[in-house]
C-alpha cells in the first residue's frame, strides 16, 4: 500500500513536469519589468532561439560536470569551504555591482524596523497600517530590527546576512543529496558547484526580504526530516521541528513543508515505529504554534495591540480572489483586490471575506469552463516555467541611480549609485535578455532531468525522494489557487536542483554506458 502511494505521488509529479516541458515548446513565459512592467507575459515560443540556448546551456552543464569530477580526489574538508567561499565572494561582488535599494514591501518592512528601533513607533499595527493588514511580516521586521540594533545601519549588513543564509542553503542542498544517496561512492561536488553558482540564488541576496532566510530554514528542516526517516534519531527530528517552526514564522508556506514531512513520517510508520512517529509529530505540532502565541502575548502585554493582530488582517480570500483573473492569469491585479479590503470593507476582515467570496463566485460564474481551464493552464505554465524567480527586478534592479537614500521613501528598483555593470544591464539590453534566456532554458533542462529521475525511480521502485516530491506537489497545488509570482517558488529551488542533478547523473550514466554504483535502493 505504501509503495503504491509513493508510486502515485511520483507519477502525478511526473505528469506535471511533463506538462511544463511540453508547454515550453509552444509558450515562452516571461517577466521583464523594464519591458512589460509588473505583469506575467506568455508569448509564442521562438523555436530556433530556444533550441540554440538548449545546446549552449547543456554544453556548459556538461563541461561543468566533467570539471567537478576532477575534484573527486580532494577531500570534502577542502572542497566544500573553498566552493562556499567562492560563492560568497561572487554574491558580494554582485551586491557592489548592482547596488539595488529596497523597494515595495522590502522598503516598507525596513522602514518599519527603523521606526520601531529609533522612534518606538508601532502605529503600523493600528487600523490601516501595514502590519494591521499583514501581521505575518512582523517576523521579518523584528529580524531587521535586531540587525540594525547589533550592526551598522546600512544595506550592506543586511545583504551580507542574506549571503550567509544563501551559503547555508547551498550546503544543505549538497547534504540533502548525500542523505538521499547513502550508498554513493562519489562526493558529488557537481551539485555543490551548481548550487553555489546558481544565478537566481546569487542575485537574490541583493533583495532585502524574507526569501533567503525562509528558504535556508525550510530546506534545512526538510533535510533533518529526511535524516530522521533514515536514521530514526529524535535529535534530527527536534532540529527539523525547530527549523520548520522558524521557517514558517518568516514565511507561512512552511505549512507545505509541514504536511510533506508528516505524510512522509506516516508513509514510513512501520520502519520508524509508531511511538517515534507520534513523538515526532507531537513535538513538531507543539513547537509549531509557539511563535504566534508568544508574539501575540507579547504584543498584547505591551499594549501595542488590544487583540490578536490577525483579527482584522487581510483574509486569505484576498489572495485567492487575486488568483482568479483571466486577464492577469492570477498575477497582481492592480490593487483591485486590495481595494475590496481597504475601501469597500474599510479594513474589516469579516466584511471583506463576504465581499471576496461574492467576487470569487462572480468570477467563476461569469467565465466559461474553457476560459477557466485556459487561465489555470496558463497560470500553471507561467509560474513554473518562467525560471528566473523574477531576479531581473528583485536582484538586478531596473532603474538608474536614485537621488533618495537612507531611511524612508518608496523607491522602485533604484540603485544607490550606478556602476558599469548596472549600465550594461540597463532596461531591455541584450545582456539582460541573454541572462533571462539562459535562466529560462536552465530551468527547462532541470525539468527534463527531473523527469528522467522520476521515470527511473518508478521503474526501480525507488522512493527515497518522496518528501521532496510532496513539497513540490504542495507548491503546485497551492499556487494554482493563490496569487502568483514566480519568485514565490524560490523556497523550492533547492529541491529542484537536487532532483535535476540526480536526473542528470542518470542521463549521463545512460549516455556513457556506465552503471551508477551509488544509486539508493
Amino acid at each position: 500500500m505504501v509503495k503504491r502511494i509513493q508510486q502515485i505521488v511520483t507519477l502525478i509529479l511526473a505528469l506535471f513536469i511533463g506538462l511544463f516541458i511540453a508547454a515550453s515548446f509552444f509558450l515562452r513565459a516571461k517577466y521583464n519589468y523594464s519591458v512589460y512592467g509588473d505583469r506575467a507575459v506568455l508569448e509564442g515560443q521562438q523555436p530556433l532561439v530556444f533550441l540554440l540556448w538548449i545546446v549552449v546551456v547543456l554544453g556548459l552543464g556538461f563541461v561543468l560536470y566533467r570539471l567537478s569530477r576532477k575534484l573527486e580526489r580532494y577531500s570534502r574538508a577542502k572542497v566544500i569551504p573553498a566552493v562556499l567561499l567562492l560563492s560568497g565572494a561572487m554574491q558580494l561582488v554582485i551586491i557592489f555591482l548592482f547596488t539595488r535599494m529596497p523597494t515595495d514591501d522590502s522598503q516598507t518592512v525596513l522602514s518599519l524596523a527603523w521606526a520601531m528601533l529609533y522612534d518606538k513607533d508601532y502605529s503600523s499595527f493600528q487600523s490601516g497600517g501595514y502590519l494591521y493588514m499583514f501581521p505575518f511580516n512582523f517576523s521579518f521586521v523584528l529580524y531587521l530590527k535586531a540587525l540594525l540594533l547589533l550592526f551598522p545601519d546600512n544595506y550592506l549588513v543586511i545583504k551580507s546576512f542574506n549571503i550567509l543564509f544563501s551559503l547555508v542553503t547551498t550546503l544543505v542542498i549538497y547534504l540533502l543529496c548525500q542523505e538521499l544517496n547513502p550508498k554513493s561512492s562519489r562526493k558529488d561536488y557537481g551539485l555543490l558547484i551548481v548550487s553555489a553558482t546558481y544565478v537566481p540564488a546569487l542575485f537574490m541576496s541583493n533583495f532585502i526580504y524574507n526569501d533567503g532566510i525562509a528558504t535556508a530554514l525550510l530546506t534545512s528542516a526538510l533535510y533533518f526530516g529526511v535524516r530522521f526517516i533514515r536514521r530514526r534519531s529524535m535529535k534530527d527530528m527536534l532540529f527539523a521541528a525547530v527549523l520548520l517552526t522558524l521557517g514558517n514564522y518568516f514565511r507561512s508556506i512552511g505549512m507545505i513543508f509541514l504536511i510533506a514531512i508528516v505524510l512522509s513520517l506516516l508513509l514510513n510508520l512501520r520502519a520508524i515505529g509508531v511511538k517515534k512517529v507520534i513523538a515526532a509529530v507531537g513535538v513538531t505540532l507543539l513547537l509549531w504554534v509557539l511563535p504566534a502565541w508568544i508574539q501575540n502575548t507579547a504584543l498584547q502585554a505591551t499594549d501595542i495591540v488590544d487583540e490578536s493582530p490577525s483579527s482584522n488582517s487581510a483574509p486569505v480570500y484576498m489572495w485567492l480572489n487575486m488568483g482568479i483573473n483571466l486577464e492577469t492569469l492570477g498575477f497582481w491585479d492592480d490593487r483591485e483586490s486590495y481595494n475590496i479590503y481597504q475601501q469597500e470593507a474599510g479594513y474589516n476582515k469579516a466584511e471583506s471575506v463576504e465581499l471576496f467570496k461574492a467576487s470569487i463566485r462572480s468570477k467563476l460564474s461569469d467565465a466559461t469552463l474553457t476560459e477557466l481551464a485556459g487561465m489555470y493552464y496558463k497560470k500553471l505554465v507561467w509560474t513554473w516555467t518562467e525560471g528566473t524567480y523574477q531576479i531581473e527586478r528583485y536582484g538586478i534592479g531596473n532603474e538608474g541611480a536614485s537621488s533618495t537614500g537612507g531611511r524612508g521613501g518608496m523607491v522602485m528598483g533604484h540603485y544607490s549609485y550606478s556602476t558599469a555593470a548596472s549600465r550594461v544591464f540597463e532596461g531591455a539590453s541584450m545582456y539582460r535578455s541573454a541572462l533571462l534566456w539562459a535562466l529560462y532554458v536552465q530551468n527547462f533542462l532541470m525539468y527534463v532531468f527531473i523527469l528522467i529521475r522520476l521515470i527511473r525511480g518508478l521503474r526501480a521502485k525507488r522512493f527515497a525522494e518522496t518528501p521532496l516530491l510532496l513539497v513540490i506537489l504542495g507548491f503546485i497545488g497551492f499556487y494554482l489557487l493563490w496569487e502568483i509570482k514566480s519568485r514565490y517558488l524560490y523556497p523550492v529551488y533547492p529541491l529542484l536542483l537536487v532532483l535535476s542533478y540526480l536526473g542528470f547523473q542518470d542521463a549521463y550514466a545512460l549516455l556513457t554506458g556506465r552503471r551508477r554504483s551509488h544509486d539508493a535502493d
